[in-house]
């Protein structure tokens, strides 16, 4: 599996790879390190390149060439690109080495933030995918497709004609712990005094809504926002919290596992987005399952794909687009969400929860991958892994680079 990230905090990845290896499969996550990146240790292979460049078109350029080579020169079965930033390199090697591909898009790449205002790099991107998407059920038969969302596969069926399995990004029940552990409070550094906390989970960049929640605090009474994340905006808003005292909370990059920990004793999981391209519209954050694996209720935008998991199982409020830049109407939909959930029955929200849960599982959606590289493979994933189980451990595993 070919990432461009330090491999740290990818947990779809990781879910990915955990998957393909339950089916016998020898996987290998191929990404970058970067300074202060920290260990990584897997029961896969992991390799990191270090690269001479860091960000703009020499960082991919340089990594897309080292993908290239390092396929090109390593056993190999299956490539498997994640998102579009990889796919140059991964579908050149499959070319070469005629080998399978699967491209797995985590998001509408060319439509991310980062480059809707940047007309010319978007357009370089869009060239890309359309000249790999085209050629993909020609010159590599058998390859596969898989995309986060509906909404995201409808638009790439639609512009180019492929058709995408839909594995979505959600929680993998066997990591979730629903119990309050009131000691991970103490190790981040929380102190509640009893006040209700507001919880956003994730990259602190350009349209996730935290710097307008920052703005609507003073209009709500009793609550603390907590920020668990790092990103563009990280350090310029955990400035500017220092005037609202402890009322905000940056908490810099969280481990998962105190995530997990922390995240049951949030009143509200914020998933507040700005619609700075289809991307984000179209956007199913995974932080909504997370949410609903914890019993905590949302407030998030409604859109296309938010709008089918929290409207359908009623596990939060749902504001309209942009609605949240108006930090009265913000703070109100905050108040009245509160105060809806701390009345309503306990049996209510656990059926609630519960519905919510039993859908966003990664036990059912892992299915549709396993199946998907099975396909790729020409194989039937049930029967690989059974193969596998009755042969010698040294045997058993075919190299899939990711």
């Amino acid at each position: 599996m070919a990432v461009t990230n330090d491999l740290v905090s990818d947990q779809r990845v990781h879910r990915s790879c955990m998957a393909l290896s339950e089916q016998g499969y020898g996987v290998t996550l191929v990404g970058r390190y970067r300074k202060h990146s920290a260990a990584v240790q897997r029961p896969y292979q992991t390799v990191r390149m270090r690269l001479l460049f860091s960000r703009s078109v020499w960082f991919y350029a340089e990594y897309n060439v080292r993908l290239f080579l390092r396929l090109c020169c390593s056993k190999v079965d299956l490539i498997y690109a994640n998102d579009t930033d990889t796919l140059l390199a991964c579908y050149a090697a499959a070319r070469l080495r005629r080998r399978p591909l699967v491209f797995d898009a985590h998001e509408l790449f060319p439509e991310v933030p980062e480059l809707v205002g940047r007309p010319k790099v978007k357009r370089a991107w869009e060239r890309i995918e359309h000249y790999v998407l085209c050629r993909m059920g020609r010159k590599l038969p058998g390859a596969a497709c898989i995309t986060v969302c509906q909404s995201i596969a409808d638009y790439y069926g639609q512009r180019y004609g492929v058709s995408m399995s839909v594995v979505r990004n959600v929680s993998d029940e066997s990591t979730q712990d629903h119990s309050a552990d009131r000691a991970v409070l103490d190790e981040l550094g929380i102190d509640l005094q009893g006040r209700r906390m507001l919880l956003y989970q994730g990259a602190v960049n350009v349209g996730r809504g935290v710097e307008w929640v920052m703005q609507a605090m003073p209009r709500m009474k009793d609550v603390v926002l907590v920020v668990a994340g790092e990103g563009d905006l990280y350090a310029t808003l955990r400035q500017q919290a220092a005037q609202q005292h402890d009322r905000v909370l940056f908490l810099g990059r969280v481990e998962p596992t105190q995530l997990r920990r922390l995240t049951p004793h949030a009143s509200l999981g914020l998933v507040l987005l700005d619609n700075l391209g289809l991307n984000y519209f179209y956007s199913l954050p995974n932080r909504i399952a997370d949410f609903a694996w914890a019993g905590v209720p949302v407030l998030a935008t409604d859109f296309p794909e938010i709008h089918r998991v929290v409207s359908h199982y009623g596990i939060g409020s749902l504001l309209a687009d942009g609605a949240h830049r108006d930090t009265e109407r913000l703070a109100a939909a905050v108040e009245q969400t509160l105060a809806e959930w701390s009345v309503m029955a306990p049996e209510e929200k656990a059926r609630r929860f519960d519905a919510a849960r039993n859908e966003l599982s990664w036990n059912k959606d892992k299915r549709v991958l396993q199946q998907a590289v099975a396909s790729a493979m020409g194989t039937d994933h049930v029967a690989v892994r059974t193969a596998a189980d009755d042969r010698p451990k040294a045997e058993r595993t075919a190299h899939v680079h990711l």
